[in-house]
């Protein structure tokens, strides 16, 4: 069953060991940031500095695994149609909009939608690692400097990913509009025997 992320929010739910997730983005060019934590124990959780150091690799895409903080493998992507994610930035809080984007009023987040949905498994808002950010374009200069690019998602790209272990999987459909070329649209994910 397919099931949709309304733009800016999120979604948490359990997968099992074996287990398939496949993340779409059916309209193009909008991120869903993902985050993982072991069901049976909470404090393991994603690592992007386990996942960058043990692929050996920024640019994180098929045939790679996504690592938890304990050096263990949580998912592998066993598909990517897209071939760009980032593993480099931190889910959109309502501080990145006062900083980044001087907005001082109210505006949704990945992180507030990640640990609202997360709430109900007992993960608190201090809990939330970085986020792997499906379809994400992220660019870097020779210097080093950072840019957040229009995804190249077009309509129907996915990710597929094998659990490795019993999961807690949160999903946004992210609300930063330099992630997303400026609008904000649905994700849907799917979760397969």
């Amino acid at each position: 069953m397919t099931n949709i992320i309304k733009k800016q929010t999120g979604a948490a739910f359990r997968i099992k060991k074996g287990q398939r997730l496949k993340v779409t983005d059916p309209e193009g060019q909008q991120v869903s940031d993902m985050v993982l934590f072991n069901a049976e124990d909470t404090r393991e959780k994603i690592s992007s500095g386990k996942t960058l150091d043990f692929e050996e690799s920024i640019l994180i895409s098929r045939g790679n695994f996504l690592w938890s903080n304990r050096s263990r493998k949580m998912m592998e992507i066993l598909e990517d149609t897209n071939g760009r994610n980032d593993f480099l930035l931190a889910p959109c809080s309502p501080e990145t909009f006062q900083i980044m984007y001087n907005n001082p009023h109210y505006h949704p987040s990945c992180f507030e939608n990640l640990y609202t949905n997360l709430s109900q498994y007992d993960i608190a808002p201090d809990d939330i690692p970085t986020a792997f950010n499906i379809f994400m374009n992220v660019q870097f200069d020779k210097n080093g400097k950072l840019s957040v690019d229009p995804p190249l998602s077009k309509p129907g790209d996915f990710v597929l990913f094998e659990a490795k272990m019993d999961l807690i999987v949160a999903l946004t459909a992210c609300s930063a509009e330099d992630s997303n070329n400026g609008s904000f649209k649905p994700i849907l994910y799917e979760v397969m025997d």
